[in-house]
C-alpha cells in the first residue's frame, strides 16, 4: 500500500459477495483492498442465512422424527429452546468477525475498517472507527457490494416501537411468550416456524391472500397449512395500521379491521431497500438510496467509463447470499480479465457473466415442509412469452418419500419448454426436499434434454424418484 492508499480494486462491503469478489479478482492478479463498516462476512453469516437455519435446523430434525412411527413414540416433549439459541450463537460466531479477518489476510485482501463512500471517479473515502479519514484510489475498478437492509413501513408509533427486524429475528436471546410478524414472505414464514417452535405464540399478519407469492400457489398452500398445524394464526388481508408500546412493555398493533392485537414483540419483515443512502451515489451521477443497476459483467449501466461495478443484493438481480456470492466469482474475474487485457467470455453462460440471474436462480425456504424451486414458475414462464406446460406430481405417491415420513405431503411441479423440450423451472414443496434442488439447477442451468433426463436414473427408494415420475407424466 503507496501513500496515496492505491490499489487496483476497491470493494465497498465486506459480507460474501464483498469476499468472493474480492478474491477473484486478487487471484487474477490484481491488489485489493476490502472496506467493511460492520462485521466481515456480512449480514448472511451474523443476521441472515446462518444464524436463521441454525434456529430452523432443530425444527425440522424434530418434526421429521415424529413423523415416522417408531421415532415418533422415542421422542417427546419440546425444543430446548437455549440449547438452540446457543448453538445458534456458535453459528453466528458469537457475532465477532476474528475468522473471517484471517481469511482476508491469507488470501492478500487488505481490510479497512470503516463507513466507505464514493468521491468521484475511482475514489472511496473511508470514515474510520478511530474518527480518522482515508482515501483509497483505484486504479482500474471500484466495486459496490453493500447489499440491503430491512425496509419498514411508514406507520404511526412505529419509531418509538422498537420492532423486530430480520436482525432482531435472528439474534434474539431471549423467546417472546407473544410474536407478531408481518409479511408473508420468505423471512416471515421461516421466522414464524423457528421462534413458534420454540414456544412463542405467533401471530402472521398477511396483507395478501397467500404466502411466497412469488412461488408457485400450491408452495404458499402446504406452508400455510404446514404453519397453522404447528399452531401459528395465520390472518391473511390484514393490514397494520400503528403501533403503541405500553409502559409494561406490551406491545399493541392496530390493525385495518378496527381490532388490537397484543404481542411482546413484531418481526416486520417487509422488504428490503438499497444499502446505498449514505454511499456518495451522488458523486458519481447515481440517486442516493437508489439500487445499481448492472449489465452481466456487473458494470454500473449508468455510470460512464465502465469502472464502477456493483455485486449482490445492491444491483437488485437477485436478493440471495448464494448468487451474490457467484456475482463476485463471475464480476471479480471480469475486472481482473479487464485490467490485464484478456477476452472476455461474454456468450450467454460465458466465463465473464451471470447468466443465471436470469434463467436459474435457486431458492430453498426452509419451513416445514421446505419450498425449494429454481428458474420460472409457470407464470413467469408464460409471461416471458415462452410456449410451456406444467408437470406436477403428488410427492406422497413416491416410495422414498413414503419411507421418508408416514403421510407424507408434498407436490412437484417441472416447468417444460415445449419449442425446446428443456426445463425452464422446477418447485418442490414437501419435508425434506431442499436437497432435490440441486439436481433440478443442473437441469435447468444445463439446459438438458427431456430426451437425456430421462436417462438419468434415480436411485431407489428415494425422494429423488420424483425425477423419473415427473418424466413419464410429461411423456404420458
Amino acid at each position: 500500500m503507496g501513500a496515496e492508499d492505491g490499489y487496483d480494486l476497491v470493494v465497498i462491503g465486506g459480507g460474501p459477495t464483498g469476499e468472493n469478489l474480492a478474491d477473484r479478482a486478487h487471484a487474477g492478479g490484481l491488489s485489493v483492498a476490502l472496506v467493511e463498516s460492520e462485521l466481515v462476512g456480512g449480514e448472511c453469516s451474523y443476521w441472515a442465512c446462518m444464524p436463521s437455519k441454525a434456529l430452523l435446523r432443530p425444527v425440522a430434525a424434530l418434526a421429521d422424527a415424529r413423523r415416522v412411527a417408531g421415532s415418533r413414540e422415542a421422542v417427546g416433549g419440546k425444543l430446548d429452546a437455549a440449547a438452540v439459541l446457543a448453538r445458534r450463537d456458535g453459528f453466528a460466531s458469537h457475532w465477532h468477525d476474528d475468522g473471517q479477518v484471517q481469511w482476508l489476510a491469507s488470501a492478500g485482501i487488505d481490510l479497512v475498517r470503516g463507513h466507505g463512500r464514493l468521491d468521484g471517479e475511482r475514489r472511496v473515502t473511508v470514515e474510520t472507527p478511530d474518527g480518522g479519514r482515508r482515501t483509497l484510489t483505484a486504479r482500474h475498478a471500484v466495486a459496490v457490494c453493500t447489499g440491503t437492509r430491512a425496509a419498514l413501513p411508514d406507520l404511526p408509533g412505529l419509531a418509538g416501537a422498537r420492532v423486530w427486524t430480520s436482525r432482531e429475528a435472528t439474534s434474539a436471546q431471549e423467546v417472546p411468550g407473544r410474536l407478531a410478524v408481518v409479511g408473508g414472505g420468505v423471512v416471515a414464514v421461516e421466522m414464524a416456524t423457528a421462534w413458534r417452535a420454540l414456544g412463542s405464540e405467533v401471530t402472521l399478519l398477511v396483507r395478501g391472500d397467500r404466502l411466497l407469492d412469488r412461488s408457485e400457489d400450491f408452495a404458499g398452500q402446504l406452508v400455510s397449512d404446514g404453519l397453522r398445524a404447528a399452531g401459528v394464526d395465520v390472518r391473511f388481508g390484514v393490514s397494520v395500521t400503528a403501533l403503541h408500546r405500553e409502559p409494561d412493555g406490551t406491545l399493541l398493533l392496530d390493525l385495518a379491521d378496527g381490532t388490537r392485537l397484543p404481542a411482546d414483540e413484531a418481526l416486520f419483515a417487509t422488504g428490503r431497500r438499497p444499502a446505498t443512502a449514505d454511499l456518495g451515489l451522488d458523486t458519481v451521477g447515481l440517486e442516493p438510496g437508489s439500487w445499481i443497476e448492472t449489465d452481466d459483467t456487473g458494470r454500473a449501466t449508468a455510470v460512464p467509463a465502465g469502472w464502477l461495478y456493483a455485486a449482490g443484493d445492491v444491483n437488485h438481480r437477485a436478493l440471495l447470499t448464494h448468487q451474490g456470492k457467484y456475482q463476485g466469482r463471475v464480476f471479480g474475474a471480469a475486472i481482473a480479465d479487464r485490467a490485464a487485457g484478456r477476452p472476455l467470455d461474454l456468450a450467454p453462460w460465458g466465463r465473464s457473466v451471470a447468466t443465471a440471474d436470469h434463467a436459474a436462480v435457486p431458492q430453498v425456504v426452509f419451513t416445514d415442509p421446505e419450498v425449494a424451486a429454481v428458474g420460472r414458475t409457470l407464470q413467469e414462464a408464460r409471461d416471458a412469452g415462452l410456449r410451456v406446460r406444467a408437470v406436477d406430481y403428488d410427492l406422497g405417491g413416491v416410495s422414498g418419500a413414503a419411507l421418508y415420513a408416514d403421510g407424507y405431503r408434498g407436490r412437484a411441479r417441472a416447468v417444460v419448454d415445449l419449442d425446446r423440450e428443456v426445463l425452464v423451472g422446477v418447485t418442490f414443496a414437501g419435508p425434506g426436499v431442499a436437497e432435490l434442488l440441486h439436481s433440478a439447477t443442473v437441469a435447468v442451468a444445463g439446459e438438458v434434454p427431456i430426451a437425456r433426463l430421462w436417462h438419468a436414473v434415480p436411485a431407489y427408494p428415494t425422494i429423488s424418484e420424483v425425477w423419473l415420475r415427473l418424466l413419464e407424466t410429461y411423456r404420458g
